[in-house]
């Protein structure tokens, strides 16, 4: 009986229920319509066959998106300029690859690339940095954003408070400036958009 009973007790706090992730593709092999069919309201990303699970945002990361997003909303939506949402939304950079910005806005005039489940690329998006990996909004992304062609990066990063503004050229971003509590940092997208940075990272304490 005791056996049993020890049985029973490892069904309930032992090992992760390793049947229901064998109905799921080995790393490497996932397909883009596997990924897309992925239920829940999770942030999950899509890279050559690969899913990867991004970290829960910290309330810190969600005031300064949520900032980001009104200051954006308000000025977007009085000219009708175009569509500004947060994460969880799919970009899709390329057919193998599939990101979900914290923040992505398309032009009005782009509202054709926007479909339900995913958009086709951005006109602008905005990452705020996560520490447990900062390569990979400072680099890896910037890469991966230049390459698909989306005109305007922004990182925002809470560590070093500091708002890194990212322009297209070619195939590549080149830095408009940086900026910190004081400034206020413009969209080359948005034309007229000023968003001032002190307030932003004050909202984070909010």
């Amino acid at each position: 009986m005791a056996s049993v009973a020890a049985s029973r007790q490892s069904q309930i706090t032992g090992e992760p229920a390793w049947e229901i992730a064998k109905l799921f593709p080995n790393q490497g092999q996932w397909s883009v319509e596997e990924y897309l069919a992925l239920p829940g309201n999770h942030l999950v990303e899509f890279s050559h066959g690969n899913v990867e699970v991004l970290p829960m945002p910290t309330q810190a990361h969600q005031n300064i998106v949520a900032f980001l997003y009104e200051a954006i909303l308000i000025y977007v939506r009085a000219a009708d300029l175009g569509k500004i949402l947060f994460a969880p939304l799919r970009i899709r950079l390329d057919p193998n690859k599939i990101r979900e910005p914290d923040l992505a806005f398309m032009l009005k005039s782009n509202a054709s690339r926007r479909t339900n489940e995913f958009w086709n690329g951005a006109d602008w998006v905005i990452e705020v940095v996560s520490n447990d990996d900062r390569r990979r909004d400072l680099e890896m992304k910037r890469f991966e954003y230049a390459r698909a062609g989306i005109p305007e990066y922004w990182i925002v990063d809470p560590l070093n408070s500091q708002v890194i503004v990212l322009s297209l050229q070619e195939d590549r971003y080149v830095e408009r400036g940086t900026f910190k509590p004081g400034d206020h940092a413009e969209s080359s997208v948005v034309n007229g958009f000023s968003l001032d940075v002190g307030q932003m990272f004050a909202s984070a304490l909010e």
